[in-house]
């Protein structure tokens, strides 16, 4: 999968004309999800026969994945289908529309709490595997900070930081993406068979699952409810980019990496740098419809809005994600990355049915 961020993506307006074809290759392959989701419910209706409910969003993903993994993607589409980052954010940010920021500081707060528990224990357990399996020192650390904070856009942050080379980024990127796959599809039907609550899942699958994209579109997989919830778990973990790339920059400094910040001016620069921005408009949105600046045919719209962004993203998360990539990145990162995931997910998991309780129902 691409690693090519909003800020760099070819969406800006030089680049709108290259950009064109792909964002319309999105578009096709979002409306036909949202087609094969409705005309499998229909069938089903129609022929009495109880067929899985599989939802667009991961009709538009599985498209995407065997379009790319196929034909492969044509370079005319390959600029509109690398801006599938740029949608997510605009589908967060939109999405701001239907919070409350007093539910925000609630839900954020215990969340807050669960991630720096979830942190130290994928920490924990990535480093020493790492080491148990041989891996060199800056791959576990970019293993254990994609999996604790936000995947793909940590690992690119911490490679920076701490002085990685490209292969050690190439590999950990890989093993966290094929993870953030088995956590969408695996997720939803955990928490069906567990019958958790929207509010239970959405607060778990914010916690777990790595990448942004995937987060959300775990969260969508469940209900509209419980994705609602996982972003706002996800953009908690976000926020804290920033202060834990940093971290592990001071850690490498002392062993002969690259040191990026000795003043507390470079610190505060670097923080603010690696800072995803689409978290504050995300809250600014929440702030105007908390003050009731948006009418209920405003959220409405704006939702709609929202589901359309993210859409486009689903289908570039498939169009995006590599295969041949993947078995050329080897079994141990993939080994670890995978550790990592069933002991952050069966931890956080825990806490969720401890802690959910205190939410009362869902935002």
């Amino acid at each position: 999968m691409t690693t090519e961020t909003a800020e760099t993506s070819p969406t800006a307006p030089s680049g709108l004309v290259r950009a064109i074809p792909g964002i319309l290759l999105l578009v096709v392959i979002g409306v036909v999800g949202v087609a094969l989701q409705a005309g499998v419910r229909e069938l089903g209706a129609a022929t009495g026969t109880r067929l899985p409910d599989v939802e667009y969003v991961l009709w538009a993903i599985l498209l995407g994945l065997l379009v790319r993994n196929t034909i492969g993607v044509a370079p005319v589409f390959r600029p509109g289908v690398a801006s599938y980052e740029f949608w997510l954010k605009i589908g967060i940010v939109l999405l701001g529309a239907r919070y409350l920021l007093g539910d925000l500081v609630k839900l954020g707060g215990l969340s807050f709490v669960l991630i720096l528990i979830d942190m130290a224990v994928a920490t924990t357990v990535i480093l020493l595997i790492g080491r148990w399996l041989g891996l060199g020192g800056k791959l576990s650390s970019l293993l254990a900070i994609g999996t604790s904070i936000c995947g793909v856009s940590a690992i690119i942050a911490g490679r920076g930081a701490i002085g990685a080379d490209d292969e050690d980024s190439g590999y950990s990127i890989a093993a966290i993406l094929a993870l953030g796959a088995v956590a969408l599809f695996s997720f939803p039907a955990i928490g069906h068979l567990l019958q958790l609550s929207d509010l239970q899942f959405g607060l778990w699958a914010g916690l777990a699952v790595d990448n942004t994209a995937e987060t959300t579109a775990t969260g969508a997989a469940y209900s509209p409810a419980a994705q609602d919830v996982a972003v706002a778990v996800k953009n908690t973990r976000n926020a804290l980019i920033g202060v834990v790339v940093l971290g592990y920059a001071a850690y490498w400094a002392t062993r002969g990496g690259r040191a990026i910040a000795s003043t507390g001016r470079e610190r505060a620069v670097f923080v603010w740098a690696t800072f995803p921005k689409f978290v504050l408009g995300f809250l600014a949105v929440a702030a105007l419809g908390t003050i009731g600046f948006f009418s209920g045919a405003d959220k409405t719209s704006l939702g709609n809005l929202s589901k359309w962004a993210f859409l486009l993203c689903f289908a570039g998360v498939g169009l995006n994600f590599d295969l041949r990539a993947l078995s050329r990145s080897g079994w141990r990162p993939l080994i670890v990355a995978a550790a990592g995931l069933v002991v952050v997910a069966a931890c956080s998991l825990g806490l969720v049915l401890i802690a959910s309780p205190a939410l009362g129902a869902a935002p």
